[in-house]
């Protein structure tokens, strides 16, 4: 398995944020992977899931927002994470050529890239793809976040827990059909925001990340033929 290399990205205006290139040689994609608000690229679910996805044949650019960079515990405003979605995109391009190129993230990182997508397409972007899609804050079900995602004309696939205090299922699920054959759910049983699954549940955190991420290669594999 490949290990992480340390890039810089450029932002405009002269700022730049920290990068983690992690690409095998037989990888057939690339996956632009933005971090959730509260932790950055270096937190164990982002390794994780890009050590997953390694094997499984998908290279990942992780990065730092501005913020994350900072120090600071309070997210972009999303113009300039933006900007940093952007940024990072551009910077895969170059990173890794001939390979289709995919973009997304966990929570935060998920919404700001498919804001940025609908504002204005991401320039090679093949799909996106969010773990963990932040719709609504916990305790106010709410679609009001997902309707810029009808502007999103590229494939979506989305991974959610049954347990995701933040994207009740009964929610969710009109969002995707209403964006029809663009959009694609898979849900994981008794896993909350964060993937994590009670151990009375008799499963585990492990067997969970490793499902989704066979889900994710899946849907990938599929729209690279």
């Amino acid at each position: 398995m490949a290990d992480a290399r340390h890039v810089t990205i450029e932002i405009d205006g002269g700022h730049r944020v920290s990068g983690l290139l992690q690409a095998s040689q037989d990888a057939t994609a690339c996956y632009a992977f933005a971090h959730g608000a509260g932790a950055g690229m270096a937190h164990p679910f982002m390794a994780a899931v890009a050590d997953g996805l390694a094997m499984r044949g998908i290279a990942t650019l992780r990065y730092q927002f501005p913020s994350m960079e900072r120090g600071s515990k309070r997210p972009d405003a999303p113009a300039i994470a933006h900007a940093a979605v952007r940024a990072a995109v551009a910077a895969a391009v170059d990173l890794a050529p001939r390979l289709p190129l995919f973009a997304g993230g966990k929570s935060f990182g998920g919404r700001m890239t498919s804001q940025a997508q609908a504002a204005s397409p991401l320039s090679g972007v093949h799909g996106l793809v969010f773990l963990g899609f932040p719709l609504h804050p916990a305790g106010k079900p709410s679609d009001e976040r997902a309707r810029h995602l009808d502007a999103v004309r590229v494939p979506m696939l989305f991974l959610q827990g049954t347990r995701d205090a933040l994207a009740e299922l009964e929610v969710l699920r009109p969002v995707v059909a209403r964006l029809g054959a663009r959009a694609t759910l898979e849900s994981f049983d008794l896993a909350d925001h964060s993937f994590h699954v009670p151990r009375s549940s008799g499963g585990s955190d492990v067997a969970v990340r490793s499902a989704l991420l066979d889900r994710f290669a899946t849907w990938v594999r599929l729209r690279i033929r």
